[in-house]
């Protein structure tokens, strides 16, 4: 019998930068959740350690050393087990497909052969890997490997937009001007979602501007999400290019998932907003 996970999307609902590492490491503030996006990772027994990938973003994946094969050998190098990715999420759009897919791995195998997550090894697979390896809301610090109880959350609706167009992270960074900004002040939960909106509204994604220069089509899309009907806060996720929109209830985010649909862009609306118990 074999087991699966599924890897959760995950959004930065902001993102400040709030200073940098002696060792060049960025250092962030953000609030991150997990849509009912995500990849499928299956696994059984096996002798040896293959990963087969399927999916509409498969092909993107091709010839590297996946981060998935990476995570089962930081479990467990002398191990093996034939693996299978469905690939749904689009690659390097800001919404850690990859990092998702290593903690899908991580979990996965953890359960398959036995043996806990080492600690840190979430953290040397990426930055987004920890919060992954959780999947529910979190405050992020550090450089992602410090994670802190998120606010109270409402459940909304979310869409998500990204269109087609590959953006690298240390591109974006490096396009980064200006200073660094302070870490946000959140209130203990939001239990409504015009309120949560409008307090992110006085946020911001640091890496969204630099992201645009870099990639106008982002621009296109925010402002495409901003003109669908009930949108209360559009913006860039992580590096990009992928952005959210936020909707008070679900039947708003497929009305927009709907309206959003254009040749090349990958569009998905569905709930979010899952609670840490």
């Amino acid at each position: 019998m074999g087991l699966s996970e599924f890897a959760f999307a995950k959004v930065n609902l902001y993102l400040h930068v709030t200073g940098r590492r002696a060792d060049g490491y960025h250092l962030l503030d953000s609030l991150a959740v997990f849509p009912e996006a995500g990849d499928a990772l299956e696994a059984k027994a096996a002798p040896a350690l293959t990963l087969a990938i399927e999916g509409p973003f498969a092909a993107a994946l091709e010839g590297g050393d996946n981060l998935v094969l990476r995570a089962a050998r930081k479990l467990d190098a002398s191990r093996g087990a034939a693996l299978r990715l469905t690939k749904n999420l689009p690659v390097a759009s800001g919404i850690g497909g990859g990092s998702a897919d290593a903690a899908a791995a991580l979990r996965l195998l953890s359960r398959l052969w036995g043996r806990p997550v080492p600690e840190g090894a979430a953290a040397a697979l990426g930055a987004d890997v920890p919060v992954c390896l959780v999947s529910r809301p979190a405050r992020m610090q550090g450089a992602g490997e410090v994670l802190l109880p998120a606010p109270r959350l409402p459940r909304f609706g979310m869409v998500l937009v990204n269109p087609g167009v590959p953006v690298a992270t240390p591109a974006v960074f490096a396009a980064r001007v200006g200073g660094f900004s302070p870490p946000a002040s959140l209130p203990e939960g939001w239990w409504k979602t015009e309120a949560m909106a409008r307090d992110l509204a006085a946020l911001s994604n640091d890496l969204e501007a630099p992201a645009i220069q870099i990639c106008p089509p982002i621009g296109e899309v925010l402002a495409a999400i901003r003109a669908t009907p009930g949108c209360l806060l559009a913006r860039m996720s992580g590096s990009g290019a992928t952005c959210f929109g936020i909707y008070v209830t679900l039947d708003e985010a497929i009305e927009a998932e709907a309206l959003l649909a254009r040749p090349g862009w990958w569009v998905w609306g569905g709930p979010c907003g899952r609670t840490p118990t």
